[in-house]
């Protein structure tokens, strides 16, 4: 059974303290997940967060922030340990809140784009693999896995498709060392998103329900039947989590690139996805 969950950046950003009413909320709305996103371990009250969680009864995971200096692949060594710190301080808190999936881009900065040349592109993915060992290393010392993410030609150059993914997790060769689909992605990347789902197959452990335009699921362009469909086939019993980004917060909106609302509110937006995607996995 696929479980449906919902990233508290549907409503906020960062989470903070005064983000826990989200947990309840989203159990009131009928999730079966929450997952967490952590842009700065020292700004969360990690013990008033797992309080919030064990009340709720969701299933919680955590998603990381990866912003400049947080880079595997950085030309500065300083920035590659200070992503390996921020893993470790991130893995802390997913043990602490029972957490078993750090998900994401882990691999580097999102928003790096650029036209490089072959030899650099091969020291960079040298480094993303070097550096996804270690910190595969550090998540299986806390009980966890880090499902890696593509992420769309706009926000990356390193890591786009299922087949790149694969590829990637292959030369890694870790086993806390996974992988991440998100549907608003694929909907770039991918010429067919089944034959992506299947690709990537039993290494994958999570997965982002976002709409074509990052609106709610079902709301727009995403093949969600060839989505279904591949992982029926692969006997996917994951969750599968709508994310999405609020307006009313104008860091995350410029990173996102949402100039506008994209549903009524964002209760309707976590709403009317979680409705869809019951009615998509039920067959």
């Amino acid at each position: 059974m696929i479980g449906i969950g919902v990233n508290a950046w549907v409503w906020t950003s960062p989470f903070t303290a005064a983000s826990l009413p989200l947990v309840a909320k989203a159990k009131a709305m009928g999730f079966d997940a929450f997952t967490i996103p952590v842009e700065d371990p020292a700004e969360i009250d990690a013990f008033a967060v797992a309080s919030a969680l064990r009340d709720s009864g969701l299933r919680v995971h955590v998603t990381g922030a990866f912003g400049p200096t947080r880079d595997l692949t950085h030309d500065e060594p300083r920035f590659r340990e200070e992503s390996l710190a921020y893993l470790a301080a991130t893995l802390a808190l997913c043990e602490a809140w029972g957490a078993r999936l750090l998900v994401g881009p882990c691999y580097s900065a999102v928003g790096k784009r650029r036209h490089v040349h072959p030899e650099q592109r091969k020291i960079e993915w040298e480094r993303a693999v070097a550096g996804l060992r270690r910190a595969g290393a550090l998540a299986a010392d806390h009980g966890v896995v880090l499902a890696v993410e593509p992420l769309n030609r706009f926000e990356t150059d390193l890591l786009n498709t299922a087949e790149q993914l694969v590829r990637l997790l292959r030369e890694v060769a870790h086993p806390a060392v996974k992988g991440h689909l998100d549907t608003f992605h694929m909907n770039i990347e991918e010429t067919d998103v089944y034959d992506a789902v299947k690709r990537v197959g039993h290494e994958l452990v999570y997965v982002d329900a976002s709409e074509s335009d990052r609106g709610a699921p079902g709301s727009g362009q995403v093949d969600w039947r060839g989505l279904a469909r591949g992982l029926s086939e692969i006997g996917y019993a994951g969750d599968c989590v709508i994310e999405s980004f609020t307006p009313d917060c104008k860091t995350i909106a410029a990173a996102a690139a949402i100039w506008r609302p994209l549903a009524p509110s964002q209760d309707a937006l976590a709403e009317g996805g979680l409705a869809f995607l019951r009615k998509l996995f039920a067959g």
